[in-house]
């Protein structure tokens, strides 16, 4: 890894947070394999249906809690809110090495998603305001895809390691130390607050605002089909590797940790060189291509491959996702004003597990009842169309600046200080974001706002 990439860690608050996150994402890893296996322990062969089911769980709290996060976090201070949530799931990760039946993995899980459903956008919203400058923020995000690709390439190579000698409820443990030491990194670190200026604005008003800016940006519209490919791989691999590895290769624990890793090395190799690659190419065909080849590797599972093809499948998952997810901050960034920031970072927490919510269920049930290879099939033709369906949605200029027309400021609105009068209204040239002055995209990146006076939010 190059000294520039490394650059936002000279700044000390990032340095913790990502510390921070780094302990608790590593925590989460070895969580994510012992509950296959304890899965595997308690189902056996539907072992599948039960991480689906599971996973399910996880994404309907985050799609429904998502949205709210937002808006909550918007008015509470980040630090105890930060630690607070790390310490629950510390404490909830406790519980589950206790668990001898199906029910009570479900019930815990909701509880620890819901703590993770409004801690992961609060993180996400306070790097921004931490690290300012455009090409700095870049390589913090980078950086920040490179911690879950540790947790995906470190975390299941270190639970096959502690698989040769313990059984798996130990595993937990490793979970409960990242968190709680994760927990003390952002109490000892000055964390800052959202800046708001629209703190009299309801939750409910403030959720959905969230939601509007997705829908009327085009860049994010195509963004959200971009999630449906990241999900379809995503889901294949995290329900169906522990069923594949034990049941159809009849190999084991260790085996299905190792697979779990090349996920994962798949994906910090591209975290690694994407921030080089992104000086030179746009982040639309970046992330597009990501899709393509995640529904190719897809395609490539419809041959039954034996252990070793699976590991390079896997990989190339990994390569894929992470096309997909290291750029998506700075779309995020580059379509909301600071402000708004926060809400928009729930809203693509909220939408993208809304598309996890489709594919895990069908990885594992589709598993289940048709066997491995539909899912393959089935998963790879979402991969496909979300492709296809951000290429249209994804204008291929996406200019950051945009000329534009208000016919309904009045002359000495601050807003139109810098603006040509033009007829029956003002026409001026800035960074454009969808937010109460402007609740439309131009057509065509040069026309009317539409209604600017907010009435609509």
């Amino acid at each position: 890894m190059s000294s520039n990439v490394l650059e936002p860690l000279g700044n000390s608050t990032f340095r913790r947070l990502y510390a921070a996150q780094v302990l608790a994402l590593f925590g989460t890893g070895l969580t994510t394999v012992a509950l296959a296996l304890l899965a595997y322990d308690l189902a056996g062969g539907k072992a599948g249906t039960v991480l689906a089911t599971a996973l399910t769980i996880k994404m309907l709290t985050y799609v429904v809690i998502g949205p709210v996060a937002g808006a909550l976090t918007s008015h509470v201070p980040r630090k105890p809110l930060l630690v607070t949530l790390t310490l629950v799931r510390a404490g909830i990760i406790i519980l589950l090495p206790f668990v001898t039946a199906v029910w009570q993995i479900y019930l815990l899980v909701f509880t620890l998603q819901a703590a993770s459903a409004l801690f992961t956008p609060t993180f996400q919203a306070t790097i921004p305001d931490i690290v300012r400058d455009e090409k700095a923020y870049t390589k913090a995000l980078s950086l920040s895809r490179l911690a879950y690709d540790l947790e995906n390439l470190l975390s299941p190579a270190l639970a096959a390691a502690l698989l040769l000698v313990a059984t798996f409820h130990w595993l937990f443990l490793g979970t409960v130390i990242g968190f709680v030491t994760a927990a003390l990194l952002i109490a000892l670190t000055r964390v800052p607050d959202a800046v708001t200026e629209q703190a009299d604005t309801g939750i409910r008003r403030r959720s959905m605002l969230g939601l509007r800016i997705f829908a009327r940006t085009p860049r994010l519209r195509g963004l959200l089909a971009l999630n449906m490919a990241v999900a379809a791989g995503g889901a294949m691999a995290l329900v169906n590797t522990v069923v594949y590895v034990r049941d159809r290769l009849g190999l084991g624990e260790t085996e299905v940790a190792l697979a779990m890793t090349a996920l994962g090395a798949g994906s910090m190799i591209v975290a690694l060189t994407l921030p080089g690659l992104l000086q030179h190419v746009r982040e639309r065909p970046t992330m597009i291509a990501g899709a393509i080849l995640i529904s190719g590797a897809l395609v490539a599972g419809l041959v039954s491959p034996g252990f070793h093809l699976l590991l390079g499948l896997w990989f190339l998952l990994g390569v894929g996702s992470s096309l997909i997810l290291t750029p998506t901050g700075r779309l995020l960034r580059r379509s909301a004003r600071d402000d708004d920031r926060p809400t928009v970072f729930a809203a693509q927490f909220s939408l993208s597990h809304a598309c996890w919510l489709v594919t895990y269920p069908l990885a594992g049930w589709l598993g289940f009842y048709l066997g491995l290879n539909a899912v393959f099939a089935v998963l790879s033709v979402f991969a496909a169309v979300a492709a296809m369906v951000a290429w249209r949605l994804w204008p291929r200029e996406d200019p950051v600046e945009i000329e534009h027309f208000h016919d309904d400021l009045r002359a000495d609105h601050p807003h139109v200080a810098d603006a040509v009068a033009d007829g029956h209204g003002f026409r001026h040239t800035h960074p454009f974001a969808i937010d109460e002055l402007h609740c439309r995209w131009p057509l065509g990146w040069s026309g009317r706002v539409g209604e600017t006076n907010g009435n609509n939010h």
